[in-house]
């Protein structure tokens, strides 16, 4: 902490940055208001301007002078001062009653409307209902509120505010607290060289397309008529591709929903117009449900000539023999799976507290032969590792702000292909001897640094060196070209826990289950590929014996 408040203005600092930023990789996208904010801004007195930025970083739009409290700032009356004529922001706004209770207390509220004792005692909700027939119309704060002595301001420029923070991260779901958290240490981010067409918009359009986007998606969470919510999804394909895959996937959300309230027309219109990995499958599942066998049969075999993925590939053999079944089709032969080792055990139920993971870890566990519950995360981070240069490649489009975890297309389609001269290279090496020294020079120069696929915490030095030891380079080549077949699908699904057998330098991947628990799809198809490439895995279903069941 103290690295931040030796600075006591980091965050108007951090907040020239970000406007230096897209000043100089945005002007040509900027509105007149935008690029008017920006060259205004630095002009302002230091405490004007710090008053704004801590006003812009607190949640809503009303703000009391006595609640702006920050010693740096001094009287922020007087910093307000210079604001006001710039039409950012304005004193004694005009606010409803549901406003003003959001910014005074309950006691408070007792001395502005007199309220008896029996009225004191009501939750502040109740008042408020009570209140609202009465005092319905819109007033200033100072009407309100005459005795108070306070000040109110309202910042009327939050929305261009959020609009500079979508240019400079790409997205709404990052804030002003990622600053913070990189000057205090907490996040470090992989720093890339960043070239003038780094960007993460083209143009103004994809702004604002992003922007309808956004909209849209807030509505339809906030449970807004479904009909008005689609009238105002933007239709047309937009020039952005990443910016598309975000409307096909707020398109595939809505149909969950709409097929959830067993609205069968609406949900397969939807999907089926929707090019979101997995809603061509929700699209035969919901014919099926409806009845519309030949249909849905129709649309099965279609996709089963060019699978969109190995889940896809799974649904469809699963829901295949039921509609060939409803339709009178002749059986076709089931496909027989790779045989998987089984391990059944028997074990009192512990009288600690417990897991089901941890129960069957500690009962493999052997000095001779150390077992680690490591689920998802030491398959990805030896991926992550051996592939760190390839990852954090600078290519056009993948960074473009300082504070980026992973590459911003590391979920498209291309995300392999853009690189994939750079990813052989880095998995050639598993042909030779060099994978364990990049793996291990990339685990102790990049620790700590946000990556999508390496979890810090959960990779202790000896497991990384028992994996090395034990793990033969072409299991690892397979799991990396897996992975990056489908990097949203199958980076998940690996076995809860690893054995080592340091001395005779093998290994296994267990998947538990406990009573009850079964398969899921991802773990089934890790399971089967691992079993066809003769990787050691097996499946442990645990029971609890009969004197503690």
């Amino acid at each position: 902490m103290r690295k931040v408040l030796e600075n006591e203005f980091y965050y108007l600092d951090n907040f020239h940055r970000v406007l230096e930023w897209i000043g100089e990789r945005y002007d040509d996208l900027l509105s007149d208001e935008e690029r008017a904010f920006i060259g205004t801004f630095a002009g302002l007195p230091q405490p004007s301007r710090a008053l704004f930025v801590r006003m812009v970083m607190r949640k809503g739009t009303l703000f009391r002078a006595s609640k702006l409290n920050y010693a740096e700032i001094g009287c922020p009356v007087e910093a307000a001062r210079a604001l006001l004529p710039t039409g950012w922001v304005t004193s004694d706004p005009v606010i409803t009653l549901d406003e003003l209770f959001d910014l005074l207390l309950k006691p408070e509220l007792a001395a502005v409307f007199r309220l008896s004792l029996h009225e004191k005692g009501a939750r502040k909700a109740d008042q408020l209902e009570a209140l609202r027939a009465q005092f319905g119309d819109p007033r200033t704060f100072s009407d309100w509120y005459r005795e108070s002595g306070d000040v109110a301001f309202s910042i009327l420029v939050k929305p261009l505010c959020d609009r500079l923070r979508l240019i400079f991260f790409g997205n709404l779901r990052q804030d002003w607290t990622e600053f913070v958290l990189s000057d205090l240490g907490v996040f470090k981010y992989e720093q890339v060289e960043f070239s003038s067409g780094s960007r993460g918009f083209r143009s103004r359009r994809d702004v604002d397309d992003y922007l309808a986007l956004h909209t849209c998606k807030e509505r339809f969470e906030l449970g807004e008529a479904l009909d008005e919510v689609l009238q105002t999804l933007p239709a047309a394909v937009f020039d952005n591709d990443w910016i598309n895959s975000r409307r096909e996937r707020l398109v595939f959300q809505i149909a969950q929903h709409v097929e959830k309230q067993k609205d069968w027309a609406n949900a397969i219109t939807l999907y089926l117009s929707c090019r979101f990995p997995g809603a061509r499958g929700r699209a035969i599942r919901v014919l099926e449900k409806d009845g519309q066998y030949g249909r849905a049969f129709e649309l099965l075999t279609r996709a089963q000539e060019a699978p969109e993925s190995d889940a896809e590939r799974q649904q469809l053999a699963r829901i295949g023999p039921r509609l060939r079944r409803k339709l009178g089709h002749d059986k076709t032969p089931r496909r027989r799976n790779p045989a998987i080792t089984r391990l059944d055990l028997s074990l009192p139920m512990p009288q600690e507290s417990w897991w089901v993971e941890g129960v069957v870890r500690d009962h493999l566990q052997r000095d001779d032969a150390p077992v680690f519950y490591v689920e998802n995360t030491l398959i990805n981070a030896l991926f992550g590792l051996l592939c760190w240069r390839a990852i954090f490649s600078a290519i056009p489009g993948a960074f473009f702000h300082p504070f980026h975890r992973g590459p911003a297309d590391l979920l498209s389609a291309d995300f392999f292909h853009r690189r994939e001269a750079l990813f052989r290279q880095c998995l050639d090496q598993l042909d030779g001897e060099d994978w364990r020294t990049t793996i291990r020079a990339n685990f102790h120069a990049k620790c700590g640094i946000q990556s999508p696929f390496v979890v810090w915490e959960a990779l202790s030095e000896e497991l990384l060196d028992l994996a090395l030891d034990c793990i033969p380079a072409l299991h690892l080549k397979k799991w990396c070209e897996r992975i990056l077949l489908d990097i949203k699908a199958n980076r998940t699904g690996f076995p809860d826990l690893i054995q080592f057998w340091p001395t005779e330098q093998r290994y296994n991947m267990i998947e538990v289950k406990g009573p009850g628990d079964r398969l899921q799809d991802n773990q089934l198809r890790w399971i089967e590929y691992c079993a066809a490439h003769q990787m050691p895995i097996s499946v442990c279903y645990l029971q609890w014996s009969e004197a503690h069941a």
